[in-house]
């Protein structure tokens, strides 16, 4: 595995783990909740799987695969959800899920 590769993964994970707990929080302002219900549970189930990722990476666990499979898995659905809405927290979110399936999607490779 390249240092480069994991240091830019673990980052991303890290990005996408904050940008996750922003969006949820945000999502429990919105006047709708009922609407953002999926969005908050994705967003949180997201950012417990990069920071796991991130963790398993960090401390080169034999489990380092799973958990970025879980991760690029659950940054995808992340992703998809909250690109559904219009808010500027949820877009942000969704680029940041993206760019971290990217990245564990190369540490895979």
């Amino acid at each position: 595995m390249n240092d480069a590769t994991l240091a830019a993964c673990i980052k991303a994970c890290l990005d996408c783990a904050a940008a996750c707990e922003t969006c949820a929080s945000a999502c429990l302002g919105e006047a709708n909740l009922d609407m953002m219900r999926d969005c908050v549970r994705l967003d949180r189930d997201c950012a417990d799987a990069c920071r796991l990722a991130a963790t398993f990476m960090q401390r080169d666990s034999d489990r380092v695969a799973e958990a970025c499979a879980l991760c690029l898995a659950t940054c995808r659905a992340c992703a998809a959800e909250c690109g559904k809405h219009k808010a500027d927290h949820c877009q942000a979110c969704a680029r940041a899920c993206e760019a971290c399936a990217d990245a564990c999607a190369a540490m895979a490779a």
